[in-house]
């Protein structure tokens, strides 16, 4: 398994505190690196302006060169330590004199230049024979009487390593107690952190194992944990509403299916009966078997096509969208009604509207409109229908709908206590609203303005009185 996939299969809390640990471990790195680099270079900056800054006087040179004179070389009391450092002298032929007698110095090209050239100097780094690593400073220099030579000043450069080799412990040191206090507060930070997350995992898993919609999650604060709890929230209840709703519109269409099934049943057993014993039923009571037989099983079917046309989703279509003639719709849907209530006296004014929208939905929801209109009209009553710049008006001059029922008309399966005598399943209106609402419209029920009594349903849907130049179908 390669790391990425073992650093995944860890759980969340381990990888946060290893992630701010990790961070917390490179930039201690880089500060530490950062520090030690420029100490040491501050260091080696101090060390060199050490070594410029001695300048052997005339008397010391002098006392310098006189010390060297004598061959082997002489160790010249007292100045190393009067210039606290080892100090060498360079001739131009490479010859030196040892000064402090504590080591030699190498003597290199650089210090032979120097030695011959007039107002020189070089700073370098030398290895002495013992293995003694030395900054060296030389310079020339020269007497009185023009003899030219190079003095080589020179110091250790344990002074800055030993100081910076303690830096890197404590350094080093301090950069692991700072990784391992980082790790644990990283630990400790993510256990904090994630608690909500526990407790909304553990919510989700009740609600898996329980199917307890009902549970709610703490909201405190205003961080995105806090945003996430109200979004689950809101989501749970919103499912708890759909699942309220569903089980409520099961009941209620149960409720609705039995009377006519149980009615056909009766009918249909009375119509076996007679098949079994022999004994015939009167023909005109069989003719009214019969009809009612028709009239339940009709029911029950517009009864089934509502209750699929319901149990669609609200959110898309399920029909090609198209642009399409709502006063054309109407006209047909107003055929229908006349043929559904040929008692009735229908006058119409219809101008012409074109809508975005499913042809079939927008026609069955005006039908239900008509249907309503023609179910609750007196025998010989009228029924008006127009439609003026997207709204569609059907009034009919029935005995109207009290005040208190109108918030509930377009609930599923309502029915106002006189219409519950009359055919029909209480889905056409719930239709109607959701149709119109689908298309960018709404509907509306209310009592005839101008007071001679019937109900007054409008249905609006935004379009144009012109059909666009293209009709493109979704």
């Amino acid at each position: 398994m390669s790391p990425a996939a073992r650093f995944r299969g860890l759980p969340l809390r381990s990888r946060l505190a290893l992630l701010v640990a990790v961070a917390v471990a490179l930039a201690v790195a880089a500060v530490a690196g950062v520090s030690w680099v420029m100490v040491r270079a501050q260091l080696n900056d101090q060390l060199n302006q050490s070594l410029v800054a001695t300048d052997p006087n005339e008397q010391v040179l002098r006392t310098l060169r006189e010390g060297c004179a004598t061959r082997p070389a002489q160790t010249v009391p007292n100045i190393a330590e009067e210039l606290n450092a080892t100090v060498q002298i360079v001739t131009a032929d490479g010859d030196r004199c040892l000064v402090d007698g504590r080591t030699d110095l190498p003597v290199t090209q650089a210090d032979q230049q120097v030695a011959s050239t007039p107002n020189s100097s070089r700073l370098h780094d030398v290895t002495t024979a013992d293995g003694v690593d030395m900054r060296v400073y030389t310079k020339s220099a020269s007497l009185p009487g023009g003899q030219r030579f190079a003095i080589s000043i020179a110091k250790p450069l344990a002074d800055i390593d030993k100081p910076l080799s303690t830096l890197a412990w404590v350094l080093l040191l301090v950069s692991g107690v700072g990784v391992v206090g980082a790790g644990a507060a990283g630990l400790w930070v993510a256990r904090t952190g994630l608690r909500p997350v526990d407790e909304l995992t553990g919510v989700v898993e009740h609600i898996a194992r329980t199917e307890d919609l009902t549970v709610r999650i703490p909201e405190e604060g205003d961080d995105e944990i806090a945003r996430l709890s109200r979004s689950f929230n809101s989501m749970t209840a919103a499912l708890a509403s759909s699942q309220e709703r569903q089980a409520q519109l099961i009941a209620d269409a149960g409720h609705e299916l039995r009377t006519p099934l149980t009615s056909l049943r009766t009918n249909i057993e009375l119509l076996a009966r007679s098949e079994e014993t022999g004994r015939a039923i009167p023909p005109e009571d069989r003719r009214e078997l019969l009809a009612s037989v028709k009239a339940q099983m009709t029911e029950l079917a517009a009864l089934i096509g509502d209750l699929q046309e319901l149990s669609r989703p609200d959110a898309a279509p399920h029909g090609p969208l198209g642009v399409v003639a709502l006063h054309e719709i109407a006209a047909s849907a107003l055929s229908r009604a006349r043929l559904r209530g040929p008692e009735l006296v229908f006058t119409s004014a219809l101008e012409p509207w074109y809508v975005r929208g499913e042809a079939a939905a927008l026609e069955r929801a005006v039908v239900n409109v008509l249907d309503n209109a023609v179910k609750f009209s007196p025998p010989g009553g009228a029924v008006e229908v127009s439609l003026r710049a997207g709204e569609l008006t059907v009034r009919d001059h029935g005995p109207g709908i009290p005040a208190e029922d109108l918030p509930h008309v377009f609930e599923r399966f309502w029915r106002s206590p006189s219409a519950r005598a009359l055919p029909g399943s209480g889905l056409g209106l719930s239709i109607v609203a959701r149709t119109a609402a689908r298309a960018g419209g709404s509907a509306e029920l209310r009592a005839a303005p101008d007071g001679a009594g019937g109900t007054e349903a409008l249905l609006r849907i935004p379009g144009a009185p012109t059909p666009p130049p293209s009709q493109m179908t979704g």
